[in-house]
């Protein structure tokens, strides 16, 4: 993953670029506005004018303040959109004589200057960070930016190429990677805290854990995206019963037979929306599977960020009549006086709880059809089926606020992965165990279920 050497010429390329530029009335000096120097990129053919003119453009734009930013983002959706005339013009020339030339021309007026701008904002070095952090302030800006759906759209096309699979590079992390990765791995843990150095240690333990990465050639001392994952002989339902397990040879499981990811987390905000996590746990299944022929079961033990919430707002709105109304009472013990008070009636709790969120995952719909909560989209479109619902996986402040303790585990199992991704792409259809079925309480028990493979 060094890239030095290419980036050393890239930046000789660029100097030597910024000397003719310094000569030249385009982008000569500080009064040129940012308008202007990206009007000549867009319009420049030499190579080392075009680099030295990037160059300038994103230094220039990283040394600015958000108001500054904001009007750069207005500018891109003000004068950077396809010219209508030349489109009508093209579209004409290709219906009255439809060819390969007609429909190239075509082809070309419809794209958005933004991304001839934005692949040759890319050739400065450091080119592709600078535009990831550009996208990571445009959607902080997303509510105050004009056509801000348009400019995205053009962003996430040329992510969408740069950063494919055939560019990723999957490496493990260890207590032996440099320090400066250590340190981002615990900066960018987004599910559960890395509690300092000696947490980390553990997560990092060769015994009974690994942690894998994606990077990038581009952004080499920058992980995309990274997997934290246990070594055990059983299904966890408890997070923390996970992460305070002793390390060390003597506490590690002899021939582990399941694999758990417990954590994902996504590093760069640049790149939300971007798919990686479904090329990096079906890559880490083969990995681990190579290395460690002993494995039989791959599971999550995954959050439900938004189950508390959809809980009391159908609630609210008369959707869970299947409650009766001592259950219905509990819940809002529970809402009105705090989960630390509630846990004398937890025994009580535990079947609403549970049966809520059997329809919250199996049920609950967007308006695309497919379920409410954002990591159960992800792993059933990725093909894994619904295993089970921990009832106390997570007690913590944050797990408690957000899903009343429940935690989920997802299967992956290789035979029912395609198939699964199939009926969930096309039909909407939730795989779920046996299990978690039977949980649902529902009247539409039997809807939008696929029968499991137990």
């Amino acid at each position: 993953m060094d890239v030095s050497f290419f980036q050393e010429i890239l930046t000789k390329i660029s100097d030597r670029g910024r000397q003719i530029l310094d000569l030249s009335f385009i982008g000569g000096g500080e009064q040129e506005s940012i308008e202007s120097l990206c009007q000549a990129l867009t319009s420049s053919r030499g190579e080392a004018m075009g680099v030295a003119l990037a160059r300038n453009i994103l230094d220039r734009y990283l040394s600015f303040e958000d108001s500054e930013k904001s009007t750069f983002f207005a500018f891109l959706a003000r004068d950077l959109q396809p010219k209508s005339d030349n489109i009508f013009r093209a579209a004409k020339a290709y219906l009255d004589d439809p060819n390969s030339k007609t429909l190239e021309l075509l082809t070309e007026s419809v794209e958005s200057p933004r991304q001839e701008l934005l692949r040759r904002l890319n050739l400065a070095p450091g080119g592709t960070r600078a535009l990831v952090r550009m996208r990571q302030d445009l959607l902080s800006q997303s509510k105050q930016i004009p056509n801000f759906s348009e400019i995205d759209r053009d962003f996430v096309h040329l992510f969408s190429s740069w950063f494919n699979r055939g560019f990723l590079v999957l490496a493990r992390i260890s207590w032996a990677s440099p320090a400066s990765i250590l340190e981002k791995i615990i900066d960018y843990e987004a599910v559960h805290e890395i509690k300092g150095w000696d947490d980390l240690r553990r997560r990092l333990d060769p015994h009974d854990r690994r942690c894998f990465a994606f990077f990038h050639p581009a952004l080499n001392d920058e992980p995309l995206i990274f997997v934290e994952v246990a070594l055990d002989h059983e299904i966890p339902g408890s997070i923390h019963s996970l992460l305070e397990t002793e390390g060390g040879p003597e506490n590690a499981p002899i021939a582990p037979s399941v694999a758990i990811f417990y954590s994902i987390s996504n590093c760069q905000e640049g790149l939300k929306g971007i798919s990686f996590g479904n090329f990096l746990i079906k890559q880490v299944v083969e990995d681990l599977k190579k290395d460690i022929p002993s494995l039989r079961t791959f599971v999550t033990l995954s959050p439900a960020p938004g189950y508390k919430s959809w809980l009391y707002r159908a609630l609210d709105s008369g959707q869970l009549s299947y409650f009766s109304d001592p259950q219905k009472e509990l819940l809002e013990k529970l809402r009105h006086q705090g989960w630390s008070e509630a846990e004398q009636f937890q025994d009580a709790l535990r079947p609403i709880i549970t049966a809520g969120a059997a329809h919250y995952f199996l049920l609950a719909k967007d308006k695309t059809g497919k379920p409410l909560d954002p990591v159960a989209r992800f792993h059933l479109g990725n093909g894994a089926r619904l295993e089970r619902i921990d009832w106390l996986g997570d007690t913590s402040e944050k797990g408690v606020r957000q899903a009343l303790s429940i935690m989920v585990n997802y299967r992956y199992e290789l035979r029912d992965i395609e198939g699964n991704h199939e009926a969930y792409v096309n039909q909407g259809t939730v795989a779920a165990s046996k299990a978690v079925r039977s949980t649902l309480l529902a009247p539409e028990k039997s809807r939008s279920l696929v029968p499991a493979k137990e």
